[in-house]
């Protein structure tokens, strides 16, 4: 009996669960540690019917078994409205978002960078709409373009919260996605993101509760390990940079020496072109406008750069004013649109313009209230003149010449006041418009008279 009840106290240890208290070959069955149902999907999936491919099948199985979230879930679903104290910065149309090297199900959508998050839309659902804090950055690097491949924006990223929101990916073995600008836009979009991230406006500005529980941790809570290994990576790209930066001022000062020089052969040149100063033929001159020209245009916009909507036109726009702004006061003050088309592309080398482009980017020389305007005549003819153009100055001048000769044709015009023929007409015709000059159409061509009915009276 003794025996039995020792035996009996060695089994009803305190604390120890029942399956572990159960002595071997005693007969007893074991029962399995108990588990937590698994969590329902969040509801925010449903109106997003490629979240559930965001990842292959065999890595939701996997990550079903072992019962817990994976530690790439970034991404939490969002409406797509920006919060309290948040602003959008800059957006780009066609980004396929990468999770590591593997493109996921998803299809090019929008992409907004505001100054706490980096937000995705589906261009055709707008309400699947994801979201990732910019606190969760570790760090970006430009991914260029090759054969058939888009140019990338390589984003690292810090481990998920515990306690992060839903979001689209179950699970995931990379710690970086790649954002894939179908529609080009890359380089502006990196220049103010990594603005974003050196301002860090998002400490300053914090945004409502439920932003602040989505965010990751902060840098301080990753391994030891982690933290000397990115801190390494970044003072190495550090010396690099600056290495760059030295050797490119070591040239850029000799450069600076010879472009001094270039600088006043070019005003000479001008100077002897404007004064007709010097023994310059007309052939000379028409050769050192030539070259002049082709010193080109610094830094072209390009779609690369600015995408390919508003902000191309608007930037577009501004290179426009600021190199044409010459070319029409030696003119005259107006141009024709193909005339401009032809002076802008050999300016701009190897990256020409489209006509679509130009007429887009002239349209908003005004609504920029930048010094020059489009004008569309009657006849359908497009022309770009200085905003100090006055219409009434031309028409006096033209009328005066006129008077002058009697009477003149489209060409003959042209001629003495030395534009092109297109132009000329143009003017004769608003002239005509406006009473002050009648044509006599016949066999020999187009003539224009005084009106003597307007002067004599």
């Amino acid at each position: 009996m003794d025996r039995q009840r020792a035996h009996q106290a060695r089994l009803h240890v305190p604390g120890r669960p029942a399956a572990a208290r159960a002595p071997q070959g005693s007969g007893a069955r074991q029962l399995p540690p108990c588990r937590p149902p698994p969590r329902p999907p969040p509801g925010g999936a449903a109106g997003c019917p490629a979240a559930r491919l965001a990842v292959p099948e065999r890595q939701r199985g996997r990550a079903a078994e072992a019962g817990q979230a994976a530690a790439m879930d970034r991404f939490v679903w969002t409406s797509g409205l920006l919060e309290i104290n948040e602003t959008l910065v800059i957006q780009q149309r066609g980004v396929r978002i990468y999770d590591g090297e593997e493109k996921i199900k998803f299809d090019p959508g929008t992409l907004l960078l505001s100054t706490h998050r980096l937000i995705w839309r589906d261009q055709k659902n707008h309400e699947c709409c994801m979201a990732i804090p910019l606190s969760q950055i570790v760090f970006i690097e430009e991914q260029a373009a090759g054969i058939g491949k888009s140019a990338k924006i390589v984003v690292h990223l810090h481990p998920a919260a515990s306690n992060k929101e839903p979001g689209p990916f179950q699970s995931s073995k990379n710690s970086y996605i790649k954002l894939s600008f179908k529609e080009h836009g890359q380089i502006e979009f990196y220049r103010r993101l990594s603005e974003e991230m050196t301002q860090r406006r998002w400490e300053n500005m914090p945004v409502s509760q439920s932003l602040q529980a989505s965010r990751g941790p902060q840098p301080g809570r990753i391994r030891a390990v982690g933290i000397i290994g990115i801190e390494r990576k970044l003072e190495e790209k550090r010396k690099e940079t600056d290495k760059n930066i030295s050797e490119a001022f070591e040239d850029l000062s000799k450069l600076m020496v010879k472009a001094k020089e270039m600088v006043e052969l070019s005003k000479s040149i001008a100077n002897k072109i404007k004064d007709k100063q010097g023994d310059i033929t007309e052939d000379e001159t028409i050769r050192f406008k030539s070259y002049l020209l082709s010193m080109g245009i610094a830094n072209p916009v390009t779609r690369e750069t600015y995408g390919s909507g508003t902000q191309y036109h608007m930037q577009l726009a501004k290179q426009l004013a600021g190199i044409l702004q010459a070319p029409l006061e030696e003119r005259g003050g107006i141009m024709s649109l193909t005339e401009v088309y032809c002076l802008v592309n050999r300016a701009r080398g190897m990256e020409l313009l489209s006509p679509e482009d130009l007429v887009n980017a002239c349209k908003m020389l005004e609504a920029l209230k930048l010094p020059l305007r489009l004008r569309v005549f009657d006849s359908g003819v497009m022309v770009i003149e200085l905003q100090s153009h006055k219409e009434e100055e031309m028409v006096a001048s033209a009328l005066e010449t006129v008077s002058e000769k009697g009477s003149l044709t489209s060409e003959e015009f042209a001629k003495l006041v030395g534009m092109s023929v297109l132009l000329a007409k143009e003017r004769l015709l608003l002239a005509e418009k406006m009473g002050h000059l009648c044509r006599d159409d016949s066999v020999e061509g187009l003539r224009f008279y005084p009106n003597l009915f307007m002067t004599q009276s």
